[in-house]
């Protein structure tokens, strides 16, 4: 499997970017090749071919999703390139699990017609650093990616 995590964080370095350098290690230790780019609103997403399974995450910010990963999906051409693409989400949130999958995760998915998401995760802020939690996550997107590699 070949992955790249696409996401937003306004903090180099925190816990979100720490969250996806966690996921990328995981994703690696299941023999994945695994690169990361930082989403532009403005960027060409072309590269995004290159790669069987896409996951984008992103902090939330005053009760959106972070602006660079929701402009990217309607100003650039990422769209586009993720015809046909395996997803994954995630969403680094500090709001109660049950508001942010009826709020925050229809954000996202309403602009990823024709996709498969593979595994979708709320991460509240103690969890963005507990190792099990991300290993779940991590083998849940792989189990679901064979599993879909093998219909």
């Amino acid at each position: 499997m070949k992955a790249l995590i696409l996401f937003d964080s306004k903090t180099s370095g925190g816990s979100t970017e720490q969250l996806i350098d966690a996921i990328g290690r995981e994703l690696a230790a299941t023999g994945a090749y695994v690169e990361k780019a930082k989403c532009k609103s403005l960027g060409d997403y072309s590269f995004v071919e290159e790669f069987d399974v896409i996951i984008m995450g992103a902090p939330i910010y005053y009760l959106m999703v972070s602006s660079e990963l929701l402009g990217a999906l309607l100003q650039s051409n990422l769209k586009k390139f993720l015809q046909g693409k395996k997803v994954g989400l995630f969403l680094t949130c500090g709001s109660p699990e049950l508001m942010a999958n009826l709020l925050y995760l229809p954000q996202l998915k309403l602009n990823l017609a024709g996709t498969t998401t593979l595994a979708e995760k709320i991460f509240a802020p103690n969890q963005t650093s507990d190792p099990l939690i991300i290993k779940n996550y991590v083998t849940e997107l792989v189990a679901a990616y064979r599993k879909a590699e093998t219909k």
